[in-house]
């Protein structure tokens, strides 16, 4: 058996490790959700207590956010088959290979800590290439941009660790250079913020969730382009994903938007399209 990898990442980038772990998780089902099979090899292939991150309401979760965002990613491409699609903070994700249609062009955006990782597992191809940035250096757009249009950018769980003017920074830099691509992110209120961050220091983990945003439309009184196109919780699952959820997976999604509807509020899915004129 070969020896596994040691890794070393910085704090926030540690967390891509979660959803990698709860994809992984998810595939060992019996009827998973994402069916990711080269998660597995990664978690298996890397020296890390991913034991950590074993918490059942946490893998759901992740494993939802991330099928929620393919579905965004997924839609965006039946109406641009040969569009390009960035995906921001990429980490280990595998949407690529999930949703690859033959003719997309695909951007893998990260800090170089997280793209030393993510190169023992992928290679680039003549559709497919690494940018090793941050999403706050706009030297990386340069080359996006001599791909085709349209743009679909998606950032899961990425803003959240950074500051407000860090966040209203990253988005008016993609506004400005990329008028009506579209852009999908998650966001959570101040609430949820402090409830994570608290759970982060039981956990042992050191990232801290900093931007807490009320009502994604606020973004667009940031008056830097975007305009809301929608926004949902976890809990309100597409139709194209609801069908391929377990029945028990239903009942208790049906059951918490019931009896515990604050939970709805925990965290956000949104879509904005930055305006032509921006």
């Amino acid at each position: 058996m070969a020896a596994k990898q040691f890794i070393q990442l910085g704090t926030v980038q540690e967390t891509l490790l979660v959803p990698l772990y709860a994809r992984a998780v998810d595939t060992r089902k019996k009827r998973p959700i994402l069916n990711d099979r080269k998660a597995i090899e990664m978690v298996e292939s890397i020296d890390w207590d991913f034991q950590r991150f074993n918490q059942s309401w946490r893998i759901a979760a992740a494993t939802l956010r991330t099928a929620m965002f393919d579905v965004r990613a997924r839609d965006f491409l039946s109406r641009h088959p040969e569009g390009s699609v960035i995906e921001i903070g990429a980490g280990l994700n595998t949407r690529f290979e999930r949703l690859d249609n033959g003719a997309v062009h695909w951007f893998d955006l990260d800090l170089p800590d997280s793209i030393e990782l993510r190169k023992k597992f992928f290679t680039d191809t003549p559709r497919r290439t690494t940018l090793t940035a941050s999403v706050l250096d706009p030297g990386w757009m340069a080359a996006v941009r001599q791909s085709p249009g349209p743009y679909f950018f998606v950032a899961e769980a990425v803003f959240i660790y950074l500051t407000e003017q860090q966040v209203k920074l990253a988005l008016a830099q993609i506004a400005a250079n990329f008028p009506n691509a579209t852009i999908a992110f998650d966001s959570m209120p101040l609430n949820s913020i402090r409830n994570g961050n608290k759970d982060h220091a039981r956990q042992k983990i050191g990232a801290c969730f900093m931007w807490a945003c009320e009502d994604p439309i606020e973004i667009e009184r940031w008056k830097i382009g975007l305009r809301l196109l929608d926004s949902r919780s976890m809990l309100d699952i597409p139709g194209p994903l609801r069908s391929r959820l377990s029945l028990p997976t239903r009942a208790v999604l049906r059951i918490l938007l019931k009896f515990r509807p604050e939970i709805a509020n925990i965290c956000r899915l949104n879509l904005f399209t930055v305006q032509s004129e921006a």
